[in-house]
């Protein structure tokens, strides 16, 4: 069982930057592929960003590619969502997710073993 706690979600400008933060609890963390996922408003989920066990190896979709990264601390039992250059269309909220493979945090059904509660990140223009 695996618990996930975001937080460092807000409301920035365009062009800002924020940090996102997931402390995930269990033994087994540094054994699952980790990553993010985003859902606005009227829109299905969305993957943002995954890496795997053992923070070698990370994916992205074309819309955050170069702006945002993601890393993991297995010794922290965290990962974190770097975001950079944010953009109004990247208003949503932020899940944390936690799988067995990268490919159930990035391929569409979105459908992790575990995910958090979520964090609300709002971009003005």
């Amino acid at each position: 069982q695996v618990q996930l706690v975001e937080s460092g979600g807000g409301l920035v400008q365009a062009g800002d930057s924020l940090r996102l933060s997931c402390a995930a609890s269990g033994r087994t963390f540094s054994s699952y592929a980790m990553g993010w996922f985003r859902r606005a408003p009227g829109k299905e989920r969305e993957f943002v960003a995954a890496i795997n066990w053992s923070g070698v190896i990370t994916t992205y979709p074309d819309s955050v590619k170069g702006r945002f990264t993601v890393s993991r601390d297995n010794a922290k039992n965290t990962v974190y969502l770097q975001m950079n250059s944010l953009k109004p269309d990247d208003t949503a909220v932020y899940y944390c997710a936690a799988a067995q493979t990268m490919a159930k945090i990035s391929t569409i059904p979105i459908r992790p073993d575990y995910r958090g509660q979520g964090t609300q990140v709002t971009v003005s223009s």
